[in-house]
């Protein structure tokens, strides 16, 4: 059977953009002799599409494009996900399915079992899992017994997961009834680390079944997500035999009688960073266009983090659709203009320079009354970040410009960051990116180029806000290396205090950092959406009360965990 990969990526919403897509990669799958092509998850409505799905006009529509599309479709079979009505009286209202049209009909539908309901998945919220009725049904595709599964359906193998998150076994009971073919629809986001570890956990699924397996990824960026793609195609004995590119849309065509692997060239795995510098662009790219925006602007401060961001938006945009903005104040060093002038200038982007000291200076008289008596403090450092915030709005609201913030995530996690200042703007590109890896990711960038498009003085000066005289982060916060692996293993390892002490940290160091990441909360709530390229990015997957005081406890060292009896 010679199969179809179709690595789309869709627009949230945007049901007969999508749809004509979905024509398109059809009309190309069938010119190549496809017998079956394959769609990713909720093609038609695209993923995640979260409280859409409660309108019930979206679901209308929704389903009237997919009977329009199923009249069309003769001379191949298409695998579609898409969403259905439950008609029974108890239960959510939809099924998260998977259509099989052809022959100008759906032949039939196939429903998601396990629905996520962990970091950003939430679909135990809209949809009801497969009925058992429906669990284990095969549909027939050129003679072949094919079962279908959809995204999370195929991530529970025991040999794999050590603590499954559910009872049910939707492979097992499709190897049960007899598949020779198994195809999944999905919508995984991209983590860092996650493409290697999908593929050992879908070769063993292959290996169980002891039957081809075929993934279909969706690709490109929705909010915060970033898709990408990597649809692969394995034989019965879990061998990878073909792989459709990441972070691109793809049409990979497969062979499976003939066990081709001429396309098994893709499957070389960048390095993570390779994969994060991608995530970074595809998401950016796709977040810009699909918000309807066509350039973008940011304030270039002279540091780091902004120069990431500029580069990232040129290369994800094109230096013509970006504007960088310059806004020194009295506080600002020459070196830091320089840097931020130089660095535009490597870019070949349009720079602008907006003094805000007289502004600065106005503001001080006109608070002096109210604050007579009381010397100056954070107040007056937080009125510059505010000034340049609202400027830098000016210049998105005048030039339809989406603003891009340029807070890293080390910054972000211990609230190093002005409310309606530094924090203002529509999308925070690297704010899932720690402060080390950002030097990172500035090192790989002028090594790509040959020379320093970021410049180096703004690699190697020690991190500022200059915000008052001779100020450096580390007046207020601890190395970045030991703050980020704190960070790490308070966020994302979702360890204790006592654990992350154990392992060597300075115990005062480890609760002063815990607790300003705590007490942080509240700012992360405000701030612009942010690009997910860790496992636990800030954002909507977690989900911290604001009012809250739990206290670390510090049990002795060697101490037992607690249980109850």
């Amino acid at each position: 059977m010679r199969i179809a990969l179709a690595q789309m990526n869709p627009i949230v919403g945007d049901i007969a953009g999508n749809a004509r897509m979905a024509r398109e990669f059809i009309a190309q799958a069938r010119r190549q002799g496809a017998d079956l092509v394959v769609f990713p998850e909720l093609t038609i409505i695209g993923y995640p599409p979260k409280d859409l799905l409660l309108k019930p006009q979206f679901i209308d529509d929704s389903l009237r494009t997919m009977q329009t599309l199923a009249s069309e479709i003769d001379g191949i079979t298409a695998m579609i996900g898409c969403v259905v009505r439950n008609d029974q009286p108890i239960g959510r209202p939809l099924f998260n399915a998977a259509a099989i049209i052809g022959d100008h009909r759906i032949q039939s539908l196939h429903f998601k079992t396990l629905l996520p309901t962990y970091d950003v998945f939430d679909e135990s919220r809209y949809f009801e899992p497969a009925p058992p009725p429906r669990r284990g049904k095969l549909t027939q595709i050129a003679g072949v017994p094919v079962g279908v599964s959809i995204c999370e359906d195929l991530w529970n193998d025991q040999s794999i997961i050590q603590r499954r998150l559910y009872r049910e076994d939707p492979i097992a009971e499709l190897i049960t009834a007899g598949t020779r073919l198994l195809l999944n629809c999905s919508a995984s986001p991209f983590v860092a680390g996650k493409q290697e570890y999908r593929l050992r956990l879908f070769a063993a699924q292959a290996r169980r079944a002891g039957v081809p397996l075929i993934v279909v990824n969706q690709v490109g960026g929705n909010d915060e997500l970033v898709f990408d793609g990597d649809s692969v195609a394995f034989d019965a004995n879990g061998n990878v035999i073909a792989r459709a590119k990441s972070f691109e849309e793809d049409l990979l065509v497969v062979d499976l009688d003939e066990r081709s692997t001429t396309t098994a060239a893709s499957s070389i795995a960048a390095d993570e960073l390779e994969q994060i510098h991608r995530a970074l662009i595809l998401g950016l790219r796709d977040y810009v266009r699909k918000c309807g925006f066509n350039t973008v602007v940011l304030g270039l401060s002279g540091g780091i983090d902004s120069a990431l961001t500029a580069a990232l938006a040129v290369e994800a945009l094109g230096k013509e659709r970006v504007t960088g903005v310059a806004l020194p104040s009295r506080f600002s060093s020459e070196h830091s203009l320089a840097d931020a002038r130089q660095l535009a200038e490597n870019l070949g982007i349009a720079f602008h320079v907006v003094p805000i000291a007289d502004v600065h200076d106005c503001f001080e008289r006109t608070l002096a009354p109210a604050f007579a008596g009381r010397e100056p403090d954070v107040t007056e450092e937080n009125l510059q970040a505010r000034i340049r915030g609202a400027v830098l709005m000016a210049f998105s609201n005048k030039f339809n410009h989406l603003l891009l913030t340029t807070g890293n995530k080390s910054e972000i996690a211990v609230g190093y960051c002005t409310l309606y200042g530094d924090m203002a703007g529509g999308l925070a590109v690297i704010s899932d990116v720690p402060k080390t890896m950002v030097y990172q990711l500035c090192e790989r960038i002028n090594a790509r180029a040959g020379r320093d498009i970021i410049p180096r003085s703004s690699i190697t000066k020690p991190p500022s806000a200059e915000l008052r005289p001779n100020q450096t982060d580390q007046d207020s916060l601890p190395p970045y290396d030991v703050l980020d692996a704190i960070l790490y293993r308070y966020v994302e390892e979702e360890k204790g205090a006592a654990r992350i002490i154990a392992e060597g940290f300075d115990p005062p160091t480890v609760m002063r950092v815990i607790k300003l990441i705590d007490r942080s909360e509240y700012k992360r709530r405000q701030a612009a959406p942010g690009l997910k390229v860790t496992s636990r990015a800030f954002g909507f997957g977690r989900r911290m009360p604001i009012a809250q005081n739990y206290i670390q406890d510090l049990p002795k060292h060697g101490e037992p965990s607690p249980v109850l009896e």
